[in-house]
């Protein structure tokens, strides 16, 4: 057993024989609420959980389990110390201080509304494990473009197929998974290949961001180095991404926690409890943050 030096509680440990790292002390992570928020499409509940909640899927080229009994521990299965603190704990946003994040993002709401808000702080305590995960930058652009007038089932149904048509097979337990394709993969299937995945009037916005990312048109480490209104132009050259998209690309895969993505849930959230307007550009660093938070909590609540 090893106990990392990097990270406070975070221990190496074997089960049945499968590598995996325990993480106590935790506060603001539930995987029941990251992985049912809708940012992310690779993860599954277990069928036959030893957990009370426990999800699996492929991130980063690799495949994990998460199992949680309670709020303050996670156990995560097929991974060593050294992965995860290359890999997971940068996903997962273990590296961020989520009370202080909190704490911003009380305050700017009720700076913004004078006062007056009461929704975020519900907001905030029914989705108070959410965490924002870092996903892969292509993944995100490809899966967010999928997402388009589309249904969170179908995204996964269409995400799954064009991985196990052209992503790169992963075994564990008997079982095969697959790695995201990636764009030179998809270049070389070709739009009709991805038509015929029923992917739709999508086949050609996911064929043309496979070419520019291949070509160098879309460049992710410009797109993260960039300020959130020149990460949004970049995104927007590919055919198809409009800003929501782009929003969400930048949310979810270039760490651009400021991007705030308004689709037909979040528009219904401010005609709702913000009539009077609420001025996104106030909301601070962490206005995406709290975006997923009012998306939540609207979409159990409404």
């Amino acid at each position: 057993m090893k106990i990392s030096t990097l990270v406070p509680n975070v221990t190496e440990i074997c089960v049945d024989g499968v590598a995996a790292v325990r993480i106590d002390g935790l506060d603001n992570f539930k995987i029941s609420q990251i992985f049912d928020c809708g940012q992310c499409f690779r993860f599954d509940p277990v069928k036959s959980p030893r957990h009370t909640f426990e999800f699996e899927g492929v991130a980063y080229g690799r495949y994990i389990r998460l199992g949680q009994d309670t709020t303050d521990s996670v156990t995560i299965y097929n991974t060593t110390l050294p992965e995860y603190e290359a890999v997971w704990k940068h996903y997962l946003a273990l590296d961020l201080d989520y009370a202080a994040v909190r704490r911003d993002i009380a305050e700017r709401f009720l700076i913004a509304t004078g006062g007056r808000d009461t929704i975020m702080p519900r907001a905030m305590e029914y989705g108070d494990g959410i965490r924002i995960l870092r996903q892969e930058p292509w993944e995100a652009v490809c899966s967010f473009i999928v997402s388009q007038n589309n249904n969170i089932p179908r995204i996964k149904k269409i995400i799954a197929a064009m991985s196990r048509e052209w992503g790169e097979p992963i075994f564990f337990g008997g079982e095969v998974y697959y790695s995201f394709p990636t764009a030179e993969a998809l270049v070389k299937a070709g739009e009709k290949a991805i038509f015929d995945l029923k992917t739709g009037f999508r086949a050609k916005y996911i064929y043309d961001a496979a070419c520019k990312a291949v070509n160098g048109d879309l460049d992710f480490a410009a797109i993260t180095a960039a300020s959130p209104e020149m990460a949004a132009q970049m995104l927007c050259s590919v055919k198809g991404v409009g800003p929501k998209v782009a929003a969400c690309a930048m949310l979810f895969g270039f760490d651009k926690t400021e991007a705030f993505p308004i689709d037909v849930w979040i528009k219904r959230v401010l005609a709702k409890y913000y009539p009077d307007g609420l001025d996104i550009s106030a909301l601070g660093k962490y206005a995406g943050i709290a975006q997923q938070y009012l998306f939540y909590y609207e979409r159990y609540n409404a």
